[in-house]
């Protein structure tokens, strides 16, 4: 066990430090977008040149410890989950299965209950599709006109679109957000779910039950709907399904794209040739996770092998009576990240590894680490103003609603929180949850 050693962590808090200063003075100089400006693999590059710089063995060795945490099994796992849930989504898009998706969902949702079914439709989008950003820009510009038809509250019906973004966020198996807390803490991608969806699914009802309150439109405008193929939605309930039975993660999602590719020849949506382009398009679309995720990791093992993840460790036990605040620690820190650098993501891959080895030391089940991770990055992504999401939503309303008007309305994201809060603090709920899969 390395020696605890503060001076360990400079590489972490440089990477952190550019990362969140390049995106503040951008922000602060009226550069839209600003946080989003500087590519994360930067930033962690800088990281990795800081820790060559400062560790003290021969360079040899320095670059044995970042390839070995490069290479590391999660670490690549987790990489080439991202290329294949890239190309899958990539593919599936482009054979029209979002457009179908979406139609799908406005066929079937009456029109006075138009706040509720955004939520709803937003949510089923991003469950498919794995990003809450796709389903945002999705949904966005077709919740904004129908909420200006209806005369309903605009930042009514924009929170009702968050929080069904987020919900897909952290509960999709295609998320990057999900792939992440599962690899970092080693666990099977149908248990996080399983326990997530325990929590997240009565802090969804009870959104719509407030929705379905609060969201009357004044004028039931009708709704446009185009034409659709239902057949173009199987991928999605194809991979959801797969991955719920269990099946390896890399074939649910190869097979997925085999679907997806297969429908789209057969409508005619591309040639042979242009999916394979679009295979690859889908890998490059997670280029900057992919090498962000690689970098951070070797970094993580650089920093581990000096001690610094020793340090963090042993003053957070200071803090630490039990697995219930343990639990907390684990749910601050990634909270702390993903405010720090607006990103869900990288904020998990970031304190991954620190929130495995608190779990490890505290007796905590590391399938429920994987969901605290995953259930506070996404409440904090979805209620920052600076974050992607927040950012594209109040672009779509055209400065006509600000933050403060849509915040007040984020019901679901304080939800989902409270009821994580109470699962980790009542051992009744989170033992009746567990005790249900293992009977499974």
């Amino acid at each position: 066990m390395p020696v605890p050693n503060a001076f360990a962590l400079i590489p972490f808090l440089v990477f952190i430090s550019i990362y969140l200063g390049t995106g503040l003075y951008l922000e602060l100089s009226g550069v839209k977008m600003g946080f989003y400006q500087l590519p994360g693999p930067v930033a962690a590059g800088v990281g990795v040149a800081t820790a060559f710089l400062l560790f003290k063995s021969d360079l040899s060795k320095k670059f044995d410890d970042f390839l070995a945490g490069c290479g590391d099994k999660n670490i690549m796992t987790m990489c080439t989950i991202y290329l294949l849930a890239g190309a899958f989504a990539v593919v599936s898009k482009a054979m029209g299965g979002v457009e179908a998706s979406v139609n799908f969902g406005l066929s079937y949702i009456p029109a006075q209950y138009l706040a509720a079914g955004v939520f709803v439709i937003a949510a089923f989008i991003s469950l498919a599709i794995g990003t809450s950003v796709g389903s945002i820009v999705s949904l966005g510009p077709i919740a904004v006109g129908l909420a200006q038809q209806s005369h309903l509250s605009m930042p009514l019906v924009l929170a009702a679109l968050m929080g069904g973004a987020m919900f897909g966020d952290n509960l999709s198996i295609i998320s990057d957000t999900t792939i992440a807390s599962t690899r970092t803490q080693d666990v099977a991608m149908q248990d996080k779910f399983k326990i997530n969806l325990y929590i997240a699914l009565p802090a969804s009802i009870l959104t719509v039950i407030l929705l379905l309150i609060w969201g009357q439109p004044e004028n039931i405008a009708p709704i446009q709907i185009h034409d659709y193929s239902l057949i173009k939605t199987l991928p999605y309930v194809f991979v959801l399904t797969l991955a719920l039975l269990g099946v390896n993660v890399f074939l649910v999602l190869f097979s997925g794209i085999l679907l997806s590719g297969a429908i789209g020849l057969y409508y005619g949506n591309f040639t042979l040739l242009s999916f394979g382009k679009e295979v690859y398009s889908g890998f490059t679309s997670m280029q900057e996770i992919f090498l962000l995720s690689m970098l951070t990791g070797g970094i993580a093992f650089m920093v581990a092998r000096e001690g610094g993840i020793a340090w963090v460790i042993a003053k957070i036990e200071t803090l630490i009576v039990g697995q219930k605040s343990a639990k907390i620690g684990i749910a601050s820190l990634v909270s702390l990240v993903d405010l720090a650098v607006a990103n869900n993501t990288v904020a998990i891959v970031i304190v991954g590894e620190i929130s495995r080895k608190i779990s490890l030391k505290f007796g905590v089940d590391r399938r429920e680490s994987a969901v605290i991770l995953d259930i506070f990055s996404c409440v904090f992504q979805g209620l920052i103003p600076y974050g992607a999401q927040m950012l594209i939503l109040l672009g779509f309303a055209k400065d006509s609603v600000s933050f403060l008007d849509v915040v007040v309305f984020l019901w679901y994201q304080g939800l989902l929180g409270l009821f994580t809060l109470i699962y980790i603090f009542s051992s009744t709920y989170s033992g009746a949850i567990l005790k249900s899969l293992e009977k499974r």
